[in-house]
């Protein structure tokens, strides 16, 4: 899916790369052979994980939210054990351009392979 605006562009598309999340302690969060990968204008590609690929039992939601005016209302997650903050993101309920990243976590460091 493209979506163009003032020569700014989204797309997403299915990955098949396996993609690894691993904490500073060594803590798995994630692994997912289907991550969804997310190229925006001006940023690095970033991997979109299915909820079900992730450890949200050591995730608890923050009180961070940012807006996007191409993907809509991020909220962000942080560690449960309190040790890092806003390490993770999703879209709730992204705009209908990039609604296939709904509900799907995004960290900005991940291990590929």
């Amino acid at each position: 899916m493209t979506t163009p605006s003032k020569g700014h562009t989204i797309t997403v598309e299915e990955g098949t790369e396996r993609v690894r999340v691993v904490t500073r302690d060594g803590r798995v969060l994630a692994e997912s052979s289907r991550p969804l990968l997310l190229r925006e204008t001006g940023y690095p590609v970033r991997y979109y994980l299915p909820p079900e690929d992730v450890r949200t039992d050591l995730l608890a939601p923050s009180d961070t939210r940012t807006r996007c005016p191409f993907k809509g209302t991020a909220s962000y997650w942080s560690l449960a054990d309190g040790t890092a903050q806003d390490v993770a993101w999703s879209y709730p309920e992204p705009h209908d351009q990039v609604a296939a990243i709904e509900k799907h976590l995004c960290f900005p460091d991940v291990q590929l392979g």
